[in-house]
C-alpha cells in the first residue's frame, strides 16, 4: 500500500466493534484429508483411496505455483488446535468473526470437486462439500451462509444440485470458478445459470480453477505473481463470454458476483466491448443492447482484492461507475492477501454508502432480514 493512500485511511475514522460488516469471501478447509467421507457413499471412500482424483489440469496436483505458506494462507492462521488454516470455525471466529462484528460471513470452499474429469465423482464430492458446509459450519454458528458448489462440467447435474439446494436458507449462492473447460458464457453452462434464476441464488465466479488449460493465451507464465495478476484477466474472459453468448440476455433476472479479481478494470472492459458491439452487433444479434448495460445491471463485485490508486478520486471515479450499490466488501480469509476492514476505504466516503459497503449491498443481493 502506497504512503499516500495509508495516511488519508488513517486520518479516516476507524471502523470501531460496533461497526458491523458483512465478508463475502471466506474459505472454509477441511481439517483431514477423509473429513467428507461421512457424506459421501462407500463407493466414492473406495474410489478416491483406490483412484483418487484427476483434474483437467493432469499435469499437476494442487495450485501451479508454489505460494509463500501453505494454502496461501497467512502464518498467523494456523488453527492452535491443529489442522490446515481455515479449519477451526472456533479459531475463525475467534480471529475474523468476532473481532470485526461480521453479521453475514459467505463462505467459498475451494479445492472441491469441481474441474474434476470423472463428473459422477465431481457431482458427488459437491455434494458432500454443501452438506459438509451445513454440518460443520453454518449450522453452527449463523452468521455463515454457505454457497452451493456444483460439478461445473456437467451443466444438467450441476442444475439439478442447485434445485435439490434451492429453498435452503442455509445457502446464499452458486458457487463456480472463473478458470473452466470452456468460457463460461458456452451453452454447456446454461443449465446452470437456469436454476439459479429459478432459485433467485446469484451466481458467484471465483478466481482461479481446473479447467485444463493455461492461465494466458499464450502458456504458462514463469511467476506466480504472474498468476496473481492473472485473475483479472480471466474473469474479463469469463464476463466477456457471459454478455456476447447472451447469458444475461436470456436470463435477465440472473445476478453474478465477480469474486476475488478486483472490479477496477470494469469500466475499461465495459467501454471496449460496447465499442466493438456497435461495429459488430450483426454477428451476435442476441446481444441486443450495449454489454455495459448488462454489466452494470447484472454484476456484483467483492472488493478484494480492494483497489489502491495513487489518487484516492481515481478509487472514487471507478467506484461511481461501477456503483456503490454494486461493491460487496471481503476478506479473504485466511488468504495472505487478506484484507483488513477497517483499512479498505479512504476517507471522504459518506455514512450511507459506507454502510451499504461493509454490510446493506450484501444482505440485500443475498436477501439477508435486518
Amino acid at each position: 500500500m502506497n504512503i499516500q493512500f495509508r495516511e488519508s485511511q488513517e486520518a479516516a475514522s476507524p471502523l470501531t466493534a460496533k461497526t458491523a460488516i458483512a465478508d463475502c469471501d471466506i474459505h472454509p478447509a477441511r481439517a483431514t484429508r477423509t473429513e467428507l467421507y461421512p457424506y459421501l457413499a462407500k463407493r466414492w471412500q473406495h474410489h478416491l483411496e483406490v483412484y483418487g482424483v484427476h483434474a483437467y489440469q493432469g499435469m499437476m496436483e494442487g495450485p501451479p505455483y508454489p505460494k509463500a505458506q501453505p494454502n496461501a494462507s497467512r502464518r498467523d492462521a494456523w488453527p492452535p488446535e491443529g489442522g490446515p488454516q481455515g479449519s477451526s470455525l472456533a479459531f475463525m471466529q475467534k480471529q475474523l468473526l468476532d473481532p470485526n462484528n461480521v453479521q453475514l460471513g459467505v463462505l467459498n470452499p475451494l479445492n472441491t470437486g469441481q474441474g474434476i474429469r470423472n463428473h459422477e465423482l465431481s457431482a458427488a464430492l459437491c455434494s458432500a462439500i454443501n452438506d459438509w458446509q451445513i454440518d460443520k459450519w453454518t449450522s453452527k454458528d449463523k452468521r455463515l451462509k454457505a454457497s452451493i458448489v456444483v460439478g461445473n462440467e456437467d451443466g444438467l447435474s450441476a442444475a439439478a444440485e442447485i434445485r435439490e439446494r434451492a429453498g435452503d436458507k442455509n445457502f446464499v449462492q452458486v458457487l463456480l470458478l472463473s478458470r473452466n473447460v470452456e468460457p463460461l458464457g458456452q451453452r454447456r453452462y446454461w443449465p446452470i445459470y437456469q436454476a439459479a434464476e429459478e432459485a433467485g441464488l446469484p451466481v458467484g465466479v471465483h478466481a482461479f480453477g481446473f479447467g485444463g488449460n493455461p492461465i494466458t493465451p499464450s502458456g504458462w507464465p514463469s511467476y506466480y505473481i504472474e498468476e496473481m495478476v492473472g485473475h483479472s484477466q480471466c474473469q474479463q474472459s469469463a464476463l466477456a463470454s457471459l454478455v456476447l453468448e447472451g447469458v444475461f440476455e436470456r436470463f435477465p433476472k440472473l445476478k453474478m458476483v465477480m469474486i476475488e479479481a478486483g472490479f477496477g478494470w470494469a469500466p475499461s472492459l465495459a467501454w471496449r466491448l460496447d465499442k466493438a458491439w456497435k461495429r459488430l452487433r450483426s454477428e451476435v444479434p442476441h446481444v441486443k443492447r450495449p454489454p455495459s448495460e448488462y454489466i452494470r445491471e447484472q454484476v456484483w463485485w467483492t472488493t478484494q482484492p480492494m483497489e489502491d490508486p495513487e489518487r484516492r478520486e481515481d478509487l472514487f471515479d471507478v467506484i461511481k461507475w461501477v456503483g456503490w450499490d454494486k461493491l460487496l466488501f471481503a476478506t479473504d480469509y485466511p488468504h495472505w492477501d487478506y484484507d483488513e476492514p477497517s483499512r479498505v476505504l479512504p476517507a471522504g466516503v459518506s455514512e450511507a454508502n459506507r454502510e451499504a459497503f461493509y454490510l446493506g449491498n450484501a444482505k440485500k443481493l443475498y436477501g439477508i432480514a435486518a
